[in-house]
């Protein structure tokens, strides 16, 4: 497991979470009718538990996927379950279709392009900048 994609993975859950209860989520809320923005919130978050979970060698790559989709689909459905105490929010069945939907978008591009390529690409980009 990367330490600093886990980082941020704990970090961004904490802030959907977080900011369940927020006005700018009740802002956002009132441009975003179709909740389609769940999509992609919860694509980067599975990009983020990919880079955690599987960035690192070939082995049992499918079981990371997989912890890494189900521990993005959990954090969706508690995220509705919190939502539903919110008073000024709701839980919504439909939102976790559009959570799984985010999360099987970036799963069926992982395996087209493993999470390995990706940190390839960022220690490039890294020695690039320096």
């Amino acid at each position: 497991m990367s330490p600093l994609f886990t980082a941020l993975s704990a970090a961004y859950i904490f802030m959907i979470f977080y900011g369940a209860d927020s006005s700018t989520a009740s802002a956002i809320g009132d441009f975003n009718p179709f909740s389609v923005l769940h999509v992609p919130l919860y694509g980067l978050l599975t990009v983020l538990l990919l880079l955690a979970f599987a960035s690192r060698g070939e082995k049992n790559l499918k079981i990371r996927y997989g912890l890494a989709a189900l521990t993005a689909v959990v954090v969706g459905i508690l995220d509705e379950y919190n939502q539903s105490f919110i008073p000024t929010r709701e839980a919504s069945m439909g939102d976790i279709l559009l959570d799984t939907f985010g999360v099987l978008v970036v799963l069926l591009a992982a395996f087209r392009f493993p999470p390995s390529l990706w940190t390839r690409s960022l220690r490039k980009f890294k020695t690039w900048l320096s």
